[in-house]
């Protein structure tokens, strides 16, 4: 009892001094949950404006050749692109940005056309300019149907039936349901922005409440008490943990709020009171890894600043997973749900696409998570038996 006493009385020791300084707890408990909807709804209404109004708009398409297929001309004003002049370099117009992309008409054009074999019209474009993608796929949308018309009109003059050179009438049939289709644009951003969170989320209080109090010279009092020194690392995480979960809380509720006054791609960010539920259950792990992890890198720093510097590599930690999905897709394994990060992000996809979660997943997930965080939790306690911890410098 004396034991959990003493846990108690310094999470809430470490609370309340983190609630003391007001503009700390303000940028460690409220900016990302107010930052993350704002930045991501922003970025999904600036993407839905863009292809709305590229969409929408008349498409100008500078056209060299044109006298050579005014037909085809016509038919591409009839779905909405125009044709212009081209410009006399028009590769450097392009490499300015001025023209997204343009049209070169073959001179034989004509000759092929009338003699029935095809005739070449040419796409010109900087293919690593992501503005000029969608009206690159407008004009060579067009182009395809304008073929697909033509050749199924000169069939018909010919007496055949246009369907007999398509063998096949090819179905797709999804399996998605409704909410793994609506998950898809959260599974990209989602699970990153909880799992690092979780993992830093308490990275402002283990911080000072280890290296911070060290170089205040504060720490020393606390380890001279005869509490455990198990108990007040526990306090410490505790704490941590704490707010962790609390700035978890309000990302969700962020972006739940948020989504219910977005249209379009952001309703997608919206996500249920269940679903909130179950990802705070299962980033539970990830939370007592990271303040695990920060309480014994705090212990080992020998100054503020060192302990800070840890932030840069301990961020990227939490990317790996997203990449390697990214660039190699994997199925469901059992064994992913014992590695860090893949497995809080297999989780999280799960959780987000509405999947039933096995018995045996959870129990996989939560031994390995916990486990882990208990391995770093005795490093950490072994760390603040030594004397040498109370001295700064």
């Amino acid at each position: 009892m004396n034991a959990l006493m003493t846990v108690w009385t310094v999470m809430v020791k470490e609370l309340r001094d983190l609630a003391r300084d007001r503009r700390t707890l303000f940028l460690a408990l409220l900016l990302a949950p107010l930052l993350y909807p704002l930045f991501i709804l922003g970025a999904s209404a600036l993407a839905e404006n863009r292809i709305r109004s590229q969409i929408d708009r008349t498409l100008e398409v500078p056209v060299i050749g044109g006298e050579h297929a005014p037909n085809l001309l016509a038919f591409l004003a009839t779905q909405g692109i125009r044709a212009t002049a081209a410009p006399e370099d028009l590769e450097a117009a392009i490499a300015r940005q001025d023209v997204d992309v343009a049209l070169r008409i073959d001179a034989d054009f004509a000759g092929n056309w009338h003699a029935g074999r095809p005739a070449l019209v040419e796409i010109i474009r900087d293919g690593t300019r992501r503005d000029a993608e969608i009206p690159a796929s407008r004009l060579q949308t067009a182009l395809g149907a304008y073929s697909q018309q033509v050749g199924a009109l000169r069939l018909l003059a010919r007496g055949i039936d246009a369907s007999a050179l398509r063998p096949l009438d090819v179905g797709v049939r999804d399996l998605a349901t409704k909410e793994a289709r609506r998950g898809i644009l959260m599974a990209m951003l989602l699970p990153y922005l909880l799992i690092l969170t979780s993992f830093i989320g308490g990275a402002y209080l283990i911080v000072d409440a280890t290296a911070g109090e060290r170089e205040r010279q504060s720490l020393e009092p606390l380890l001279a008490t005869p509490a455990s020194r198990s108990a007040i690392v526990s306090g410490k995480i505790a704490a941590a943990c704490a707010m962790g979960l609390g700035t978890l809380l309000l990302t969700l509720l962020a972006f739940k709020l948020s989504a219910q006054f977005s249209s379009g791609l952001g309703r997608q960010l919206d996500v249920g009171f269940r679903a909130i539920m179950q990802m705070l259950f299962a980033l539970l792990p990830m939370l007592f890894i990271g303040t695990s992890l920060l309480t014994l890198l705090a212990a080992s720093a020998k100054s503020m600043k060192e302990a800070q510097s840890h932030m840069t590599w301990l961020m990227l930690l939490p990317l790996i997973p997203s990449i390697a999905l990214m660039v190699n897709p994997v199925k469901n394994q059992l064994w992913q749900f014992a590695v860090p990060f893949l497995a809080q992000n297999q989780m999280l996809l799960k959780i987000i696409r509405h999947e039933p979660i096995e018995a045996r997943v959870w129990l996989v997930y939560l031994a390995a998570g916990f486990a882990l965080a208990a391995l770093l939790w005795f490093v950490a306690v072994r760390r603040y038996q030594q004397e040498r911890l109370a001295i700064s410098g």
